[in-house]
């Protein structure tokens, strides 16, 4: 298929499935019946066979009562510079799919490819202690130059010091995602606008379910969280009250799946219940940023097993440091433990350098034991 073929087909996916948006009684789980069984919006819409459901909402489209709002959205979708990405369609995101309730399309800002790589979510209190913001930014900072790309959703408090955090990661590390409650070009709050530029500028993104236009509604705020759970590996809550929006978070990251960590504070900061209660609930206590690097190596060794490797670090157009090169000379073809890596580098930049080439693709980890693919 062609460069122009492909682009069309694209462009046609995007609009039946921003029409299939607009249709009075097309659901999401309808819509999601249907793309099992068609394939595609644009399948559902063009395919020759068709189901008693398929008729009705085809009848619909051609009354052509939704085109002055499909005119609007494509327009602020255009005006806005932001990538649409329904879920039929390859550039959405895999982890995402998994969930119950996935999106049927995404709005995107920026550099979509971070929506494929693994994600950490750190999330939190808006109320954060000075403590919470250090832990916050420097936490999110270690995991960036570990690989990860770290999501959160836009907040003050918590979510902001992360973004900063990862941020301040190499240029050649992990960047970082805001998943936002509102439409793609209505950035809140708005005295965060600067954050956001900074995280484009940083080869991150802006990503949302919401259509432009969309407002900052208190209902769009728990459906923003499963979001942030689904897109990542693990979810970090770094400081929560007991009735906070990050332990939706956590419980929607439980429901998905994913790891949940919680860093343990003080019994007497309100701002540390919610940590301790997850806690209780079988939430893993982490005290530093490699403990999640630990935790999440099975989680992460079955991501990349579902990616496909190339022959030769050459192939692949791999970039590794000098610390890496030299960790990767110390590695052979058979299964090595890390105690028998553990000699040239501290506990936890051995943690840091083995993720990072296991992200790279070129190391596999299996149940701890490590050996390099080239």
């Amino acid at each position: 298929m062609s460069v122009a073929e492909s682009e069309s087909q694209y462009r046609e996916e995007c609009h039946f499935a921003l029409v299939s948006q607009l249709i009075e009684g097309f659901s999401h789980h309808l819509q999601a019946d249907l793309l099992t069984k068609y394939g595609s919006y644009r399948g559902i819409f063009t395919s020759s066979a068709a189901c008693t459901k398929v008729v009705a909402i085809r009848a619909q489209y051609h009354r052509r009562h939704w085109q002055p709002e499909l005119e609007l959205l494509q327009q602020q979708v255009e005006n806005s510079g932001a990538k649409v990405i329904p879920i039929s369609h390859t550039d959405y995101p895999p982890q995402l799919k998994q969930i119950q309730r996935p999106p049927p399309v995404l709005y995107v800002l920026g550099n979509s490819d971070r929506l494929h790589l693994p994600q950490i979510a750190i999330v939190g209190s808006r109320r954060m202690t000075r403590g919470g913001e250090t832990n916050a930014g420097k936490w999110a900072q270690y995991l960036a130059e570990a690989g990860f790309t770290i999501t959160s959703g836009l907040a003050v408090g918590i979510d902001g010091a992360a973004h900063l955090g990862a941020l301040l990661a190499s240029p050649q590390a992990g960047s970082t995602i805001a998943v936002m409650a509102t439409g793609i070009d209505q950035i809140y709050p708005y005295r965060h606008r600067q954050l956001a530029e900074q995280i484009l500028q940083a080869d991150g993104a802006l990503i949302t379910e919401f259509a432009p236009g969309s407002e900052p509604v208190a209902a769009r705020f728990p459906q923003r969280n499963r979001i942030i759970s689904g897109l990542s590996l693990g979810v970090l809550v770094v400081e929560a009250a007991v009735k906070s929006g990050s332990l939706i978070t956590a419980r929607y990251a439980m429901e998905q799946d994913r790891e949940v960590f919680a860093i343990p504070g003080s019994i007497h900061n309100p701002q540390s219940r919610g940590c301790h209660w997850l806690i209780k609930q079988g939430a893993t206590l982490v005290e530093t940023a490699a403990d999640i690097v630990v935790e999440l190596t099975g989680p992460l060794a079955g991501l990349q097993a579902s990616l496909p490797h190339s022959s030769s670090i050459a192939e692949s157009n791999v970039m590794l440091d000098a610390e890496e090169t030299q960790l990767l000379n110390q590695l052979g073809y058979e299964a090595t433990d890390r105690d028998s890596l553990g000699g040239q580098f501290p506990a936890e930049k051995l943690s840091q350098l083995l993720i990072s080439l296991e992200l790279k693709g070129v190391i596999s980890n299996s149940d701890g034991l490590y050996q390099r693919l080239f």
